[in-house]
């Protein structure tokens, strides 16, 4: 709907630092940025939970989903565990999973732009028992398209 804008609550953690809330970096954007609350060292194959110092409420009807950026990606910082879901129902900290594929490691400073959160539909859904007839096509599991 035209005009439509979902309302994302957001709560500060005390003792952290105060970062940018989640906003979108462009017009276009596709998502919301999120931003380090500390400052901390990425390691070659080990996985930190980096602080946003931030809570999240999705709106009524949606979840959101944490997603790597891009542009950490091509420096070797991967966000693991991606997309990452935060449920309705979740009213921890928001921490993103990070890694670093490179020797050595890593420097993430306060407010460095660490993930992207979107806010995505939950459609109601229901489980029904019943057989699950292949189709020819997509029968082989992964890869089953021969691409």
């Amino acid at each position: 709907m035209a005009g439509h804008r979902r309302r994302i609550l957001v709560e500060r953690v005390d003792g952290v630092p105060r970062v940018p809330l989640p906003a979108r970096a462009t017009a276009g954007s596709a998502c919301l940025d999120l931003h380090s609350a500390e400052r901390v060292r990425l390691r070659y194959g080990s996985v930190t939970l980096v602080r946003t110092g931030l809570k999240l409420r999705a709106p009524p009807g949606t979840f959101l989903e944490v997603r790597p950026r891009s542009g950490l990606a091509s420096r070797g910082v991967l966000m693991v565990n991606a997309p990452g879901t935060i449920d309705r129902d979740y009213s921890g900290e928001v921490k993103v999973p990070l890694t670093y594929l490179f020797r050595g490691g890593h420097q993430v400073e306060v407010g460095d732009r660490i993930g992207q959160v979107r806010v995505v539909d939950d459609l109601p859904t229901t489980v029904s028992l019943g057989a699950v007839r292949p189709r020819k096509s997509r029968a082989g599991g992964f890869g089953s398209t021969g691409r």
